[in-house]
């Protein structure tokens, strides 16, 4: 029975696997027709009566054979972080941002309003590193390159590394392209394809806005004219086209790194002309702004499928820039050189479009505190200090204390209940001092030094020393407050230096008043 439906509908075995609903419908028909035929007095398949089933199958194989061809393929290239999964996203209609590695797959899904017919595209997505440059031989095959666009993408947020990007995988898809050995032939054929597309590129009409229109072949033929120099120098046989992502990023460089038109006009003017030399198309995009979005779709759909594409270029806004493949020319390029006042068109890009310099950020420095046992044992380490002397009241002087010869002196440690009374030990020590070395005697009197009644003086004084020694030390113990206690032996260790000093210069003297 499907002999019978490829024969009466002239459909091919492609056809019949591509749309099953079709040959599902044209076999309903063909079973209605041999069931006229059949019958005994039914009409015949060529006769006046069955003219219009004859019309019905005619017109099922011609919509068979302008159904919307599959198998389209867009090849995406660029660098990572660069918006290429992001931007085919959008385009698909999803708004999901889910990034893989190696190679990505997508596609599109696209619908012709005319015939009512919709079909998908393919949408191969490679990684950003060229690690992976080896997995392009499952996107493009010598079998998919005649179905294949290619699509270059440039981030705009970062402009110093477009061309260089560009003139990578431009090299990367050439490089891969001399891998598939086509035939000589075919590689011809496809590449005139291209330029053929490029010559006879027209303005097109102004006609309302609506649904991609397929081109049909009662166009009128147009003038061929020669390709200019630099156009085409480098023919790769496929359809290819420069999308640069992240225009929104223009308001950015202009305010933090001080671009100006003249930085955008240069910019542009290089990425014409690579356009130039592999006839690609030019398309400044945002989907942060969902900017030229839809002209993108158009025009992939218009390169893929042949379908009709009403847009004209656009040059005015510098972030919205559009340019067919067949419109630009050196000439057209030169109105942007006109701009130019610190910088020559033949410079080179990365000369002036330099990339500005990595600003650090200064973070303050967290101060972590220092264990506490590694603090302690730091200390220990550390040398003894200076002993300290005894506490003073802030802002009263007082006489240096003198430090004991006693042992008990050095080693004795403060108790904590002698605040009131450490504040006047001070005190204490220098009224002592000063009672123990007042003279008895005073100058010119009978007890002066020199005096026939020196000797008497001097022998008479050190009993009253002593009288006074030992009345304090009376007072030691009718202490009775232990604050008191602890001053008073401070005083009573005093004294008893005091008084071995004096015997100590007493007899130190005696020896010489006895040689006098």
């Amino acid at each position: 029975m499907g002999v019978v439906v490829q024969k009466h509908l002239k459909l091919d075995s492609e056809s019949c696997e591509r749309f099953p609903e079709l040959w599902l419908k044209s076999l309903q028909l063909v079973i209605l027709h041999l069931t006229l035929n059949l019958a005994p007095d039914g009409p015949q398949f060529g006769s006046p009566d069955n003219v219009h089933l004859s019309s019905i199958l005619s017109d099922v194989s011609t919509s068979a054979r302008s159904k919307l061809p599959s198998g389209k393929n867009i090849l995406v290239l660029g660098e990572d972080g660069s918006g290429k999964t992001t931007l085919m996203a959008k385009l698909q209609g999803a708004d999901h941002n889910k990034k893989g590695r190696g190679l990505e797959y997508l596609y599109l899904s696209i619908q012709d309003e005319d015939r009512d017919d919709q079909t998908r595209c393919n949408v191969w997505i490679l990684d950003g590193d060229l690690y992976h440059k080896g997995l392009l031989k499952f996107a493009l095959s010598a079998d998919t390159i005649k179905d294949t666009v290619a699509v270059f993408v440039g981030d705009m947020s970062r402009p110093w590394t477009i061309m260089e990007s560009l003139l990578k995988w431009a090299s990367v898809l050439r490089e891969h392209i001399d891998k598939l050995k086509i035939p000589p032939e075919e590689m011809r054929d496809l590449e005139q394809q291209i330029v053929k597309g490029f010559q006879e590129y027209v303005e097109p009409e102004d006609v309302s806005a609506g649904s991609p229109q397929r081109r049909t072949g009662s166009e009128d033929e147009n003038i061929i004219l020669p390709l200019g120099d630099n156009i085409l120098t480098h023919n790769l046989g496929i359809p290819v086209l420069v999308v640069c992502t992240k225009c929104d990023a223009v308001s950015v460089l202009e305010k933090e790194h001080d671009y100006s038109d003249e930085h955008f006009d240069f910019i542009q003017s290089h990425i014409r002309r690579f356009c130039l030399q592999y006839g690609a198309a030019l398309i400044y995009s945002s989907v942060k702004e969902e900017k030229n979005l839809d002209l993108l779709y158009k025009y992939i759909v218009h390169k893929a499928y042949s379908f009709h594409f009403k847009a004209a270029a656009l040059v005015v806004e510098k972030d919205a820039v559009f340019i067919p493949a067949g419109w630009d020319n050196e000439k057209k390029i030169g109105i942007l050189h006109e701009n130019f006042t610190t910088v020559k068109p033949e410079d080179a890009y990365e000369d002036f479009i330099v990339q500005p310099p990595v600003r650090k950020l200064v973070h303050d420095k967290e101060v972590a505190a220092e264990d506490e046992q590694v603090f302690l044992m730091k200390q220990q380490d550390s040398p003894a200090r200076a002993p300290t002397g005894s506490p003073r009241t802030p802002g009263r002087s007082g006489a240096t204390t003198v430090p004991s010869s006693s042992p008990m002196a050095t080693v004795k440690k403060p108790d904590p209940n002698m605040k009131n009374a450490a504040a006047s030990e001070g005190v204490l020590a220098s009224f002592f001092n000063s009672l123990l070395s007042k003279k008895t005697g005073s100058p010119g009197s009978p007890g002066a030094t020199g005096s026939p009644g020196a000797n008497a003086q001097g022998s008479a004084k050190k009993p009253g020393r002593k009288d006074l020694i030992s009345r304090v030390r009376g007072l030691l113990h009718h202490a009775d407050c232990p604050g008191q206690k602890a001053v008073l032996t401070n005083v009573q260790e005093e004294l008893d230096r005091l008084s071995r000093q004096q015997d100590a210069v007493l007899a130190n003297s005696s020896p010489t008043e006895n040689e006098a």
